[in-house]
């Protein structure tokens, strides 16, 4: 008798709901010294790179260095970050009480009104620090309207991206963010695992989406999952889902990619199994992916470039008969991300990535492998580097039989 995936199905929404608890009354903020001591590395940073101002756009990168959530939008806000370590904010006049609500650096306020220009009042505060000749760094998910406005207001500033900073400072995480990672991870594997034995002949993609939002908040997470890709059957070989999406039918290949925030800290978790009995095909695909991802795993020590880890996954599909490259059959993006505020972010596993493994940096460890017509496989687990090499956040599929190792 042919077996069925173990773990897969057998359940119901209600009672693998009834089962999950709160997961994050342990969970400790960012603390305001971290914040400072991030801002004094970017400060070493920008005197290396010969940077004398840095401007942080309302986003990842302001919240990252002065605890300030706030959305990027068609209006200025942000900060000048000055080589000295002078912080000052921008912000329209009308959203300075409710910014004063989420700052958590402290540091002085300009405000500009609706008919005004941000811009000019940038260059009023570089003026004021005899640096209206200087070298400023952009944040580099700054909106092409800023840089432009910036250029036009003032053209005598030398304008680059401050990516080289931030990313510098981002890429290696604190023992505080790890845990808070490793916590969101811990999170979305149990709704994984609830996730694959709610399924059933029939279900729908929405419902098991709706659940997987559910399941994160029963967990703790109040926003629910902050993305959620499911595939079930042909669906999985496109690997960020299509249009329209096919309810599930017995012996289907299934996807499940979904995450959560967790103090502005992102999972991202990719499982693939089948409900019901595997083929053979789908097997020997499944323990090439498995192969693949620890292949890749063991490549990355400290000090190897990031370009490297790519090229072990990809020289072991290429034994296994498949693409060396980014044809198909075979894996068509890259290895793997970083990730940690945003949930794609420096640095990244990918073919020519000179940027070397450092202690404390995170990355994704996904080598898809794309079967054109057929089904796709994705294994996707996070590592993190120590001295000692990387560390698995998660523990990988252990087989295509068992994949949740129960």
């Amino acid at each position: 008798m042919t077996e069925k995936t173990i773990g897969v199905g057998g359940s119901n929404a209600a009672f693998e709901l009834e089962k999950i608890t709160n997961m994050t009354q342990n969970v400790q903020p960012i603390q305001i010294d971290e914040y400072l001591s991030r801002i004094e590395k970017a400060t070493h940073l920008m005197k290396e790179n010969s940077v004398e101002v840095l401007y942080l756009n309302a986003g990842t990168n302001l919240y990252y260095f002065t605890g300030t959530q706030w959305s990027p939008s068609e209006r200025m806000v942000g900060a000048l970050l000055f080589e000295d370590g002078t912080l000052k904010y921008i912000v329209p006049k009308f959203e300075e009480g409710t910014f004063k609500k989420y700052c958590q650096v402290a540091a002085d306020i300009y405000c500009w009104e609706e008919h005004e220009s941000p811009f000019m009042l940038l260059n009023e505060l570089l003026a004021k620090k005899n640096k209206s000749s200087a070298n400023m760094a952009i944040d580099e998910s700054a909106a092409y309207f800023l840089v432009d406005g910036i250029l036009k207001a003032n053209p005598s500033c030398n304008i680059q991206t401050a990516q080289q900073i931030t990313a510098g400072c981002r890429m290696q995480k604190s023992v505080n963010e790890l845990a808070i990672i490793k916590q969101a991870k811990e999170i979305t594997m149990v709704v994984q695992k609830a996730a694959a034995k709610i399924l059933r002949p029939g279900i729908s993609v929405d419902e098991v989406v709706h659940f997987i939002n559910e399941a994160h908040k029963k967990a703790g997470v109040t926003s629910g999952s902050y993305f959620c890709i499911v595939l079930f059957s042909d669906d999985t070989q496109y690997p960020h889902g299509v249009a329209v999406p096919q309810t599930l039918k017995e012996n289907d290949a299934v996807i499940v990619d979904t995450g959560c925030r967790l103090e502005g800290y992102l999972s991202d978790i990719t499982r693939s199994y089948v409900y019901g009995t595997p083929s053979d095909e789908y097997k020997e695909i499944w323990n090439l992916e498995k192969a693949t991802q620890l292949a890749a795993f063991k490549a990355a020590t400290i000090g190897v470039t990031c370009g490297s880890v790519d090229d072990a996954a990809r020289k072991t599909l290429a034994n296994a008969g498949l693409s060396a490259d980014y044809s198909l059959p075979g894996l068509p993006h890259r290895v793997g991300h970083g990730t940690g505020l945003d949930i794609h972010e420096y640095p990244y596993l990918v073919r020519g990535s000179e940027i070397q493994l450092l202690e404390g940096m995170v990355v994704s460890n996904e080598p898809m492998i794309c079967i054109p017509g057929k089904f796709g496989i994705r294994h996707e687990d996070h590592f993190y580097m120590t001295e000692n090499g990387p560390q698995w956040f998660t523990i990988p599929m252990e087989s295509v039989g068992n994949p949740f190792g129960y």
